[in-house]
């Protein structure tokens, strides 16, 4: 039976819990509640998301690597260590400069 969330109570690093895989983008639930996320990625070089809304805020950690995160049309550069936050509602897409792993964590607002 597959795992659908993170052991709890268990020291781990976020950058060995998920693996690259060639022409691919790989994800891990780390939580996964009714309100909100956290989820891990991996994306091979020249992998991404194409530009998307959603209805709530999301942070993206660079956990490993460098992406091109675009924000309301404005392209920003992230690398290991960097975070940025994605406001709800506003169009954004992701590419990978080089491989990267990313944390995201996304918050949803009680209807």
């Amino acid at each position: 039976m597959e795992q659908k969330e993170f052991e709890k109570d268990k020291i781990f690093r976020f950058e060995e819990e998920v693996n690259y895989a060639d022409g691919a983008i790989v994800s891990k639930n780390v939580l996964k509640k009714d309100t909100g996320n956290i989820s891990l990625f991996a994306f091979d070089k020249g992998e991404g998301l194409s530009e998307h809304t959603a209805p709530f805020d999301a942070v993206v950690q660079i956990v490993d690597g460098k992406a091109e995160i675009t924000v309301g049309g404005k392209k920003h550069l992230l690398g290991k260590g960097d975070s940025i936050i994605m406001p709800a509602n506003i169009p954004h897409a992701l590419k990978a400069v080089e491989r990267y792993k990313m944390l995201l964590t996304m918050i949803k607002e009680p209807k």
